[in-house]
């Protein structure tokens, strides 16, 4: 029987979503991860009274770094409250006297740093009729957004760009943000359904009802709400096409999603796939033998992880499929085969959390040094000072985790970066970490159904103008209005398309910088299940380092595949070299493993029926597995991969183009909702002849593309406030461009501000600087003159009276990077010419966006410097400016000489190992 073809109701439906309040656990250290994290909500509540003395709401959160083992404690995930709201009796928004109520959930959308109930009253008083109340549980509701990757109450920079609501911030932010949940969370009742806008009419009063329009347009066209592959949802697809022809080049997630959506609005959608098969990087294959013995095995992505808010968690309710979680128990056996002591794995497992979070902390110390340093090298560095680990066993299991770091990462540590291997740690979505019953191939099934593709059409060459597109495979061309290309990171790398005209440089640099890691597996199918079924994964030490990662984690599949199915897994260096591993001699190495731990057991291993090695690093389609951050790149690069060119005629999806998301099944799907939508913008842009602001300009230099690395060194600093400007024109009403960020909670100012100064629009301010924001950075921009600047900058009171004074006195529309408008770009382009012919002042590295603004002080100035001097084996040193490391570029393979040098500039860093630890103490 094969196990794709069960029928969708045999498989029980999907358990609905759990949220479950419970107090934060303590944690009086400071969290030393720069990265702004969902689990830095505990030390916020530490360092706001206000904020610690309130019931905060908490769920799990799976780190990264746990996606081969389960973690042993859950990691909280914080939440200011948000009281219910209650309607009055006529069913409407509640009337003249303002209620304790809508004070108390005020307050909440506001930020959890409001004070003085008694102001808030007063400042809302006179608004009350614009509040609307709806008839539902807020906190839940917030939560379920929340899981969805919205802020609970805040606005996203793709929200900001899509102009939800005019301005930013005040009454009208707060009512869309009311709707978005509510509707967000009537979606996540029954994702079967069709949520039409007229389900909402009668809990919004009619005057609101435009923005309910703009709310309800907003979900649908991007992709948050009415997706997936539900009989009442394919009913939307158009019977013929209205809308141009699209050109979907790659079949697997990213495609398939796109495809789907772009159908739903009405394109005409061809999909180009090499393979013979739908899918992509997610494949299950049928394995089976004699006496009717088969199994489905998931040889490319196979854990859901994140199930809160994962999209294919909804797709695979959609199919009525349950999710199987994956079991905390994880055994670890050594090299005898015998189980590893529990106290001892516990003593490792806490040495080596301990040592990431003290990698974490050098990072902050090290500021923009941290960018051209692995993360490898820092933990060694640790190990090495502080003796975690001291005999022979400990290290094998030490090294053990390092190898279940590197299969989260599908990269060599010595290749990570640093500072942002993991920068995607915020937005995890939460929740158990699953297989599907049957395997994934069955979402891929349900994907594929009823979208036109063509299979075995091998990309070598796209064209895309003003036009359209042109894809050739072969002899074929087809062509296009768009086009959009999923191809995986591995093959852009390797230049095997063409593009014609060639991609900007900028994109060509972040394809260069971003790693590609690879991950392998041997799948093995056996007569009977000899390991039992009473646990999903167990692992396996190795007493040589390179060989770390070789069959270092198992994976039983027997409860979900259909058979007695066991996965083994292969991580960094090791998967490499497994390449060119014959498959006999792979096996006959897993078998002896397996023999090694069970026999002493008294248990008799069996030769297996099938095997099956994969190969991934070798596909010509995808050339390994799943991107990572590697040393010299960010988070930024992923958004550059996003962007697309040639005035919206090219498109780019895939795990590799979201940063919130990368490495991930459900990144590569989200990419390609995201990507529907925009293509969809710019056509419909097109239509109405209207110039679409974030399109990249003739110059390939876009304000949505150059304006985060003009502001990587602003031209004037002041609090939250950076600005740019043209120096040559020394005219004071000459234009600047200010921006403005909100991340970290900041210290309270008392230049002159008294109680009586309180004005309406630190409100304002204190919403954006609430909780969600300081998970992820906001920024927001705008135009004044030179001359405003320096008058904004004199403004006593902090910056909630400097953003009082541009949003009061001057009336000013703070606006997303995109929404600049053309007024902008001509003084983007002056500022860049004018910097092109400055004389470089510094070559160092600035520190790239996605890691939170550290505090100037003595300590750092003195840590960078020292950090910027390399010390080599003759003992001369490298330039502090370079850019090169012990004489490599950053991302280059290290020699073992070479990382002890590596090692001994970050002892050099931070002196001795007794000063090490007294100073990562304090």
């Amino acid at each position: 029987m094969n196990p794709l073809d069960q029928a969708a109701d045999q498989f029980s439906s999907f358990p609905p979503l759990q949220f479950i309040p419970y107090p934060p656990p303590p944690n009086p250290n400071p969290n030393p991860n720069p990265n702004p994290s969902p689990n830095n909500a505990s030390n916020t509540a530490i360092q706001n009274p206000n904020l610690a003395s309130t019931n905060l709401l908490s769920f799990t959160v799976p780190k990264k770094r746990r996606r081969g083992r389960p973690q042993r404690k859950a990691t909280s995930f914080l939440l200011p409250p948000i009281p219910n709201i209650t309607l009055n009796g006529n069913n409407g928004p509640i009337s003249s006297s303002i209620s304790s109520s809508t004070t108390s959930v005020l307050a909440s959308s506001f930020g959890p740093n409001v004070q003085n109930t008694n102001l808030l009253t007063q400042r809302v008083s006179d608004t009350t009729d614009e509040i609307i109340v709806i008839n539902k549980e807020s906190t839940a509701e917030a939560l379920i957004a929340l899981s969805a990757g919205f802020p609970a109450d805040s606005l996203t920079e793709e929200e900001i760009d899509a102009r939800v609501v005019p301005v930013i911030g005040g009454i009208e932010q707060v009512n869309y943000i009311l709707i978005r949940n509510h509707i967000i969370a009537k979606w996540r009742e029954n994702v079967s359904n069709w949520v039409t806008k007229e389900m909402f009419v009668d809990a919004i009063p009619k005057h609101f009802h435009v923005l309910l329009d703009s709310t309800y347009n907003y979900l649908v066209s991007h992709g948050y709400i009415n997706f997936g592959v539900a009989p009442a949802i394919k009913e939307k697809v158009p019977a013929e096409p209205t809308k141009p022809s699209v050109i979907v080049i790659g079949a697997g997630l990213a495609g398939l999603a796109a495809a789907r959506q772009l159908m739903r609005f009405g394109f005409k959608v061809t999909v180009l796939e090499g393979r013979k098969r739908a899918g992509g990087r997610v494949y299950t294959k049928k394995m089976e033998g004699g006496n009717r013995v088969c199994a489905a095995a998931d040889l490319g992505g196979s854990v859901l992880t994140g199930t809160l808010g994962n999209p294919l968690g909804i797709v695979a309710r959609q199919l009525g499929s349950s999710l199987h979680k994956v079991r905390d128990k994880c055994p670890l056996y050594s090299l005898d085969g015998k189980p590893v002591d529990p106290d001892m794995d516990m003593k490792v497992e806490t040495a080596f959390n301990r040592l990431l979070d003290k990698a974490s902390r050098l990072r902050q110390l090290m500021g923009e040094v941290s960018v051209d340093v692995s993360l490898g090298a820092a933990l060694e560095t640790f190990r090495q000072v502080y003796g975690d680990a001291v005999n022979d066993e400990e290290m094998n299991l030490f090294n053990w985790h390092l190898a279940n770091l590197e299969y989260a990462n599908a990269g060599l540590l010595s290749k990570l970066s640093l500072a942002f291997w993991d920068q995607d740690d915020p937005y995890d979505m939460g929740g158990d970490h699953c297989f599907l019953p049957g395997g994934n191939g069955r979402l891929v099934q349900a994907l594929a159904e009823n979208v036109t593709i063509l299979y075995e059409k091998t990309i070598h060459t796209i064209r895309y103008g003003s036009d359209g597109v042109q894809v050739i495979a072969g002899s074929q061309v087809f062509e296009g209005d768009m086009a959009l290309c999923t191809v995986p990171l591995g093959v852009l790398k390797c230049g095997s398309i063409k593009f014609i005209p060639e991609l900007p440089q900028r994109k060509l640099d972040g394809i260069k910088r971003l790693g590609f890691g690879l991950l392998n597996k041997v799948a093995m199918l056996f007569p009977h299940v000899f390991w039992g079924t009473d646990l999903d994964t167990f692992g396996h030490l190795s007493d040589d380092p390179s060989r770390r990662g070789e069959f270092f984690l198992f994976y039983s599949y027997a409860t979900v595949a259909g058979g007695p199915l066991l996965i083994a897994l292969v991580a960094g260096e090791a998967a490499h070299k497994f390449e060119s591993m014959p498959p006999t001699d792979a096996v006959t190495r897993v078998l002896q493993i397996l023999k090694g731990v069970y026999e002493p057991q008294g248990i008799n291993v069996p030769e297996p029926i099938q095997t099956v090695c994969t190969r991934w690093g070798g596909d010509p389609f995808s050339l390994g597995s799943y991107s990572n951050v590697a040393v010299g790149a960010s988070g930024d690069d992923y958004d550059i991969l996003a962007e697309s060119v040639g005035d919206g005629r090219l498109f780019f999806a895939g795990e590799a183009t979201t940063r919130r998301y990368p490495a991930s099944m459900h990144g590569a799907f989200l990419s390609g909702l995201r990507e529907a939508a925009n293509m969809a913008h710019y056509v419909n842009a097109r239509t109405l002849r209207k110039k679409v602001d974030r399109s990249p300009s003739k110059n390939a230099h876009s304000c949505a593309s150059l304006l985060a690395d003009l502001f990587r060194e602003p031209d004037l600093e002041f609090g939250s406030f950076s600005v740019i400007f043209d120096r040559k024109n020394a005219d004071p009403k000459s234009t600047a461009i200010l921006k403005v960020t909100f991340s970290e909670p900041r210290k309270k100012s008392h230049d002159g501000s008294k109680p009586d100064q309180q004005h309406s629009k630190k409100l304002l301010f204190q919403q954006l600087q609430s909780h969600f924001n300081h998970q992820q950075q906001l920024h927001v921009y705008t135009l004044l003159s030179r001359q405003q600047v320096l008058e904004l900058r004199e403004v006593r009171g902090g910056d909630e009276m400097r953003l009082n004074y541009l949003c009061e006195r001057w009336g000013v529309k703070l606006v997303g990077r995109k929404g600049l408008g053309p007024t902008a770009d001509s003084v983007i382009a002056s500022i860049k010419a004018e910097r092109g012919n400055r004389k470089p002042a510094s070559t160092a590295l600035a520190l790239k966006s996605g890691t939170s603004k550290l505090k100037t002080g003595i300590l750092k100035r003195k840590m960078v410097r020292k950090a910027k001097i390399v010390r080599s084996s003759n003992g001369s040193t490298a330039p502090a400016n370079s850019n090169v490391v012990n004489g490599k570029v950053p991302g280059e393979t290290r020699t073992a000489e070479e990382t002890r040098t590596t090692d001994q500039m970050l002892l050099d860093t931070l002196g001795s190992g007794q000063n090490q630890g007294e100073m990562l103490k304090k």
